[in-house]
């Protein structure tokens, strides 16, 4: 979009400023970085836009229309990442004749980075999502499925590391409980592990081993659910260290803006998740001084 455009909008967007220690006014070294996250959630196979007469998203989304936005952002900012939180399947006609095929080849035209995985990616079968994996140009995440004893055994990372501005941005998966969600037969042998744990490890991995700059992980847990017991992107927050941006799934959420939540060492971290079937792009921008401090600031972008 416009830089115009974005600088109107980000009157509702979020400034992170606890990681730092800085604010984004403050921002004005000459050596400052900036870094760009696009993301969406949930878009379930819709490849068109709703129809002007829909109830609820009259004309919105599309992967045209996200197409053209993304490369605009882009072109204004080049050190930019695009992730998905997972449910990139099920939905529309388009999933039940192509099964998958042309949500990946799309995704891949759009040059998506990484992407987590879904319950609904699993609704053709472990076996109709490994079928489809080679029309995907980029890397499926998930730190706490095993795929061990499965056909995607050795075809789904923990974690990547980008390499962006000359900053390292380190981004893992974490995926919901499978049992009561899919079919048994669906999934086969894949393996869920408790998330917190898993996440803990995956952002130790990155920050404190691979040395990243900045920390993402790509769930698909759900934001928050009424039974607390239940793992949420909001617990995850708040039980992690190194994590800056939470980016979820799952449970459909429209967020104007990113939440802001304190991490388990009382600094903060972003959770964001942009509702469902595409109709909006999640954009958060980072920037790092020339002491690597860190701020940013978030917004839900209509398609």
């Amino acid at each position: 979009m416009k830089r115009r455009a974005f600088l109107k909008n980000t009157a509702a967007a979020t400034a992170l400023t606890g990681i730092g220690g800085i604010s984004i006014g403050s921002c004005s070294s000459l050596n400052q970085k900036h870094v760009t996250i696009l993301h969406t959630n949930d878009v379930h196979s819709h490849i068109d836009a709703f129809p002007k007469d829909h109830s609820l998203y009259p004309n919105l989304g599309g992967l045209s229309r996200r197409a053209a936005l993304v490369d605009s952002i882009r072109k204004e900012n080049p050190n930019t990442l695009l992730l998905d939180a997972g449910d990139y399947f099920q939905g529309t006609p388009y999933f039940n004749f192509y099964g998958g095929e042309l949500e990946f080849k799309l995704m891949s035209m759009l040059n998506y980075d990484a992407a987590t995985i879904g319950n609904h990616d699993f609704d053709n079968g472990i076996d109709g999502l490994y079928a489809q994996l080679p029309h995907a140009k980029f890397d499926l995440l998930s730190a706490n499925y095993d795929f061990k004893n499965t056909v995607l055994d050795g075809h789904v990372k923990k974690h990547k590391i980008f390499k962006v501005d000359g900053l390292k941005v380190g981004v893992y998966g974490i995926g919901i409980e499978l049992n009561g969600l899919v079919n048994k037969a669906l999934f086969k042998e894949t393996r869920y592990m408790y998330p917190y744990a898993l996440a803990q490890d995956a952002e130790k991995a990155l920050k404190v081993y691979e040395k990243c700059d900045l920390v993402i992980c790509l769930s698909h847990l759900g934001y928050d659910y009424e039974n607390k017991d239940k793992p949420n992107d909001l617990m995850l927050a708040q039980k992690t260290e190194y994590t800056d941006l939470i980016i979820g799934g799952h449970t459909h959420t429209f967020l104007d803006k990113p939440t802001i939540v304190k991490n388990k060492t009382d600094k903060n971290i972003l959770v964001n998740q942009v509702g469902c079937y595409g109709i909006n792009l999640g954009r958060i921008d980072f920037y790092f001084d020339d002491l690597n401090n860190l701020s940013a600031n978030g917004v839900s972008i209509k398609v």
